[in-house]
């Protein structure tokens, strides 16, 4: 007869821990909504401000979400610094954009980029590890947080533009070192409800080699990908739709369009939550993914579409964009755990960023205008909706859920 080794008993976090580590992050997310989207609502000025076309401009945005890759690529080392940081870091560049011209402007876009993606990569593993039970619904929620933040950036725009882009500025700097502060209650590690699986099964089978990455091959591609095209279409729809708005017609504004676009997007992922119980994530994921292609077709397609119909088409942008993110890093969270490597495939998500609302101004500008410009993210969504077959595809998971903040 062998020995029964003898399992050490679990901890699961009571819910005193699990606010203290939700809630600063959902706090977090709250205003790093408003920073990530405040080039679409802004973007009229500045380029006014620097007289600058759109393939210039569309630098701006790269220099937002290469910044963002950097800071993705190193959060998960360490969770809570990494919100703590990365707060202070975004309102630095915040500060630093308020005197700077073109040019040196896209240091202080990085800078801002940079603290992003150290935050929201963070905030979205400590959301998607806390409580694996309630994974995907907590992954919602704090986008759900991130939707209203987005929501609010044109309305702050609105209520400090007696003083210009400065008080507005200042307003998101006090913002972020409040989230910053509040980070700090973050506790250095929380245990996974979730723990006791794996030790069992590890305890019925021979441990497998642990591999330096979170996934094979195939699917560690596929969700890198996936996390690319994601965030590169949600930022080319959400950072352009309002110039092509304007352009459209004279009688629509910048900042009510991007308002429009966020509010849908919000109000998709509130509905999103309560479908859950009721429907399958993958089938919702795929039919939002092939709703949203048919809508960016309809973008790309009509050639002077009237007031109505861009709101129409704003409105379902944002809506069948609502539940792919957090659907989608569920999936993610479910097959890797809190493995020290996901950060690149966050960093791929801020590529993304960088890279399609760049490729959306360039075609614009070359292409002789927006609309042709909007074939880059309708086509981003043609290949999220090809990949949905490996990312959606149920595996157990490839590590522990445990937090090491």
């Amino acid at each position: 007869m062998q020995p029964t080794e003898r399992k050490a008993p679990q901890l699961s976090p009571d819910r005193a821990t699990i606010i203290r580590t939700l809630a600063p992050a959902y706090f977090y997310f709250l205003v790093a909504g408003t920073v990530t989207v405040m080039l679409g609502p802004l973007l009229p000025q500045l380029m006014e401000h620097w007289h600058i076309q759109d393939a210039q401009a569309g630098t701006l945005f790269t220099a937002d979400f290469v910044g963002q890759l950097c800071g993705a690529w190193i959060a998960a080392r360490n969770l809570r610094a990494s919100l703590v940081y990365g707060s202070i870091l975004s309102a630095a560049g915040c500060l630093a954009l308020l005197s700077l011209g073109f040019g040196a402007a896209h240091i202080a876009l990085f800078c801002i980029g940079l603290g992003l993606g150290t935050g929201l990569t963070a905030g979205n593993i400590l959301a998607g590890t806390t409580l694996p039970s309630a994974r995907a619904r907590l992954l919602v929620i704090l986008n759900v947080a991130w939707g209203l933040g987005a929501i609010a950036c044109p309305l702050l725009i609105y209520l400090t533009a007696g003083g210009g882009m400065r008080r507005f500025f200042f307003a998101i700097t006090a913002l972020l070192l409040t989230a910053s502060l509040l980070s700090f209650a973050i506790p250095r590690a929380t245990p996974s409800n979730d723990a006791p699986r794996q030790s069992e099964l590890a305890g019925r089978r021979p441990a497998p080699t642990k591999s330096p990455w979170p996934l094979p091959l195939l699917p560690l591609l596929a969700y890198g990908a996936a996390m690319f095209f994601y965030v590169g279409v949600e930022n080319s729809l959400g950072g352009w739709l309002p110039s092509y708005a304007l352009r459209s017609s004279a009688s629509l504004q910048a900042s009510t369009i991007a308002i429009y676009f966020w509010v849908a997007e919000l109000v998709g992922r509130l509905i999103v939550a309560a479908l859950m119980t009721v429907l399958s994530e993958r089938i919702l994921y795929r039919l939002c993914l092939a709703l949203l292609l048919v809508t960016e077709g309809l973008l790309c397609s009509i050639a002077h579409p009237s007031s109505v119909s861009v709101i129409t088409l704003t409105i379902f942008g944002g809506f069948t964009l609502a539940p792919v993110f957090p659907l989608l890093v569920s999936f993610m969270l479910a097959r890797t755990g809190n493995h020290k490597r996901l950060g690149p495939l966050f960093a791929s998500a801020s590529l993304g960023g960088a890279v399609l609302p760049w490729l959306t101004g360039l075609c614009s500008t070359y292409l002789h205008g927006l609309r042709a410009g909007l074939v880059v993210p309708a086509a981003g969504a043609a290949l999220l909706l090809l990949l949905s077959g490996i990312t959606t595809a149920k595996n157990l998971p490839a590590s522990s859920d445990r937090l090491m903040s």
